[in-house]
């Protein structure tokens, strides 16, 4: 990054709302906000908003995006961490390992962007659940990798043809188990494939092939498996059934991502590591539970 466009960034981000901004756009990258939540979130008025919009579009801190009838803005996660590398590299005269892990890390992402650490350096492994509409499975999958891997791991989902709204049902029900739920929203996996888009490293598809259902393939490098699970959304029966439908496929879900998340994955060559994540996709249909307690959703 050259001097200058560090300082048409850093000015940019000389005012204390853009930076309650930026990092309110980090705590819900990569999909961002709609402009309404930001504003209710930060108690500012939507011209004013308008305004601190425009000054971190200008800068390329931000990014607009058409997502159905809303406009969502979030993160260009790469400049951003451009932006601390640059202003890290020379940190301890080239030695920022000589400055403590923090700025050990930042040195490693300098040569990797898109790479995120945890609080002792170790590498935040990316994953995205994919199936069809995004509606039910790959949103609870990404919750519970979410809570469950304790910082380790950063979990997304998507669909390859998205429905554009979580299934109110499903919805409840994470909100009775405690999931935050105010980010979640049905995506296409086309985000995953832009630029600044995170670099995954696991892509499980969580559609039934068992029903005949049709599951997305993804290309490039991250390690994937087939982890299917039956669709709550083609379940026919009354509320309360499919309440408890819903819940099966949570535990099921929640008992396969258990044993990932134990898995040693930093001792694993990619070829022991792809025999892992297939035995798990084989685990047991409907296993017992093993999770939290999971009620029907009323």
């Amino acid at each position: 990054m050259e001097e200058r466009a560090a300082a048409a960034q850093l000015a940019a981000l000389a005012h204390p709302t853009r930076v309650a901004l930026v990092r309110l756009l980090a705590a819900h990258a990569p999909s961002g906000l709609p402009a309404g939540a930001i504003a209710a979130e930060l108690g500012v008025l939507p011209s004013s908003l308008s305004f601190h919009f425009r000054e971190l579009e200008a800068a390329r801190l931000i990014r607009p995006a058409r997502v159905g009838r809303n406009i969502l803005y979030a993160l260009e996660l790469a400049q951003l961490r451009a932006l601390a590398a640059f202003l890290t590299e020379t940190c301890c005269g080239g030695r920022p390992e000589l400055c403590g892990e923090g700025f050990a890390a930042a040195a490693r992402q300098e040569h990797d962007p898109m790479a995120e650490t945890d609080a002792e350096g170790n590498k935040v492994y990316n994953v995205l659940f994919l199936c069809t509409g995004n509606s039910s499975r790959s949103i609870m999958a990404e919750c519970i990798l979410n809570r469950e891997g304790q910082g380790r791991f950063r979990a997304f989902s998507a669909g390859s043809q998205p429905k554009g709204e979580i299934d109110p049902q499903t919805l409840d029900f994470l909100r009775q188990l405690n999931y935050p739920t105010e980010g979640l929203r049905s995506k296409s996996w086309d985000e995953f494939a832009r630029p600044g888009a995170p670099e995954l490293d696991f892509v499980f598809t969580v559609c039934d092939d068992a029903a005949g259902e049709p599951c997305p393939a993804w290309p490039g490098q991250p390690v994937t498996a087939h982890w299917g699970v039956p669709d709550p959304a083609k379940f026919e029966g009354n509320l309360a059934q499919r309440g408890q439908f819903i819940a099966d496929v949570y535990r099921m879900l929640f008992n396969r991502i258990s044993v990932f998340v134990s898995l040693p994955i930093r001792s694993l060559d990619r070829l022991a590591l792809q025999k892992r994540v297939d035995e798990i996709g084989r685990m047991p249909r409907i296993p017992e539970a093993t999770g939290p307690a999971a009620q029907p959703a009323a």
